[in-house]
This record gives C-alpha cells, structure tokens and sequence, in this order.
C-alpha cells in the first residue's frame, strides 16, 4: 500500500482580490494546499509560520515591493519564487531573477500554462531542503525571517542593513570559508564597485558588535588571503572544552 503525499503548500501574494481568487480556483482545483497574502508584510509573517513549498509573488504590492520580498525570503527559503506579474519590461524581469524568483509569468496569464511552470518548480526542488530561519551558533542566535539578532540572550539593536546581511550570509555558511568576493556579490550584487577594504570595514564594525572579546574571535574567524569563517558546532565544542577545569 502507497502513502499519499501531502498536497504541496502554496503561498500566493498579491493584493488584487480578484487575481487571489482566480489563484484560488486554478490552485486548489489541482490538489494544492493554498495560504492568501495581501501585502509583503502578511506574506512574511505566514512564510515563516508556514514555510512554504512555492511562492507566487506579485511585484507591485501596497506596502513594499515584490522585489524586497523576494530578497528577504530568498534570504533563507529555499522554496522557488514564481513572479506573477503585470509589469512585462525586461529590467522588471531581470531584477527579480537577481533578487532570487525562478520564474516570470505576466497576467494575464493562462491557467494551463500557470500550472504547467507550478509542477515544474516543484518537481525541481523536491529535494530541496529549506533553511530554518533561526540559525544559532554558540550565544549568537540570527532570526533570519524576523531580522533579529541576540548575543547571550540580549537582543542587538545597533546593526546596520549591511552588517547584517554580512552576518547573515556568513552564518548561512557556519563553519564554511566564504571569499571576500562571495560576500562582496552577495551583500552588493554582482556589479557592485565596493572592494575588499569597504568589506572589511563593515565586517570590523559587525565584530565590535558582536564579539564579547575584542581581538579574541569567537564568531567570525578571518581566513588570511581567502576572507572569513563563521564558527560552527565543532568551534562551540572547544569553546566548551577550554572552559572546563582540568582533570585532577
């Protein structure tokens, strides 16, 4: 006897209540659990309660754009992003790609074809895992869906935009060594005229925040000629070791 697997779980975002319920007929009728966003807030909020299998985003949305969406859940979910959108230039197409959607389908749009690119999404990362949107490691913890991050229990308040997606992407990475250029592309873009010395600016600034003792590392490790490691579970293991007494 075969075991059913559950009904993938799609997230629809758009703030047109005639598109959610076309979505809504189109979706459902083909077996897929449906969840409703109007607004880019909603839609984060419910993306992280529920992550989901898929995103269908709109881009012109009442409080933010699809495009800053799309950046911060690509930020750390792995599910494809289809861009449903009535904007059909280029440049639109272009910067949503970057940002992190799989796709681009312009309305109208056909219900056949709007399904076909759902099940080919979705047959590409089935065995995808998704990042869970709190990393911790050590005292640190990153609360990547909430943008919040404490140190010893004590939440920190004074990062910038910058530091934080350098602190983000680094401790995506834990326990990886991640290239200047890497982390140059990945906060800047890939055009980005920012340079090594501006990198090691921002992440000087993030260490003084974060590190409990300056010019003793305990989070981000410098990897000379390379760039940076964040510390992962083993660096946690002898961090606890060299703080237990010794045997008698």
């Amino acid at each position: 006897m075969t075991t059913k697997e559950p009904a993938a779980h799609i997230l629809a975002v758009d703030d047109d209540v005639q598109i959610l319920r076309a979505l809504s007929v189109i979706v459902r009728s083909r077996g897929y659990a449906l969840e409703l966003a109007v607004n880019a807030d909603d839609a984060i909020a419910k993306a992280i309660e529920r992550p989901p299998d898929l995103v269908i985003l709109d881009l012109s949305l009442p409080d933010r754009s699809g495009i800053d969406v799309c950046r911060e859940l690509r930020s750390w979910m792995t599910a494809p992003i289809l861009v449903l959108s009535v904007l059909s230039g280029d440049t639109d197409k272009i910067a949503s790609l970057d940002a992190g959607a799989d796709d681009y389908l312009t309305k109208p749009f056909s219900a056949g074809e709007l399904l076909a690119r759902v099940r080919a999404l979705l047959r590409r990362t089935r065995e995808a895992v998704t990042r869970p949107p709190v990393v911790t490691i050590l005292d640190l913890v990153v609360d990547i869906g909430h943008r919040r991050v404490t140190v010893a229990g004590h939440e920190l308040k004074g990062l910038t935009p910058t530091e934080f997606e350098i602190l983000l992407y680094l401790a995506g990475n834990a326990g990886l060594v991640v290239t200047q250029r890497q982390l140059l592309e990945h906060v800047w873009g890939p055009q980005s005229t920012e340079n090594a010395a501006t990198l090691r600016v921002h992440v000087s600034n993030l260490r003084k925040k974060i590190e409990p003792v300056r010019g003793a590392p305990r989070y981000i490790f410098t990897e000379p000629g390379v760039g940076f490691r964040f510390a992962n579970a083993m660096d946690e293991a002898e961090s606890r070791a060299a703080r237990l007494p010794p045997a008698s």
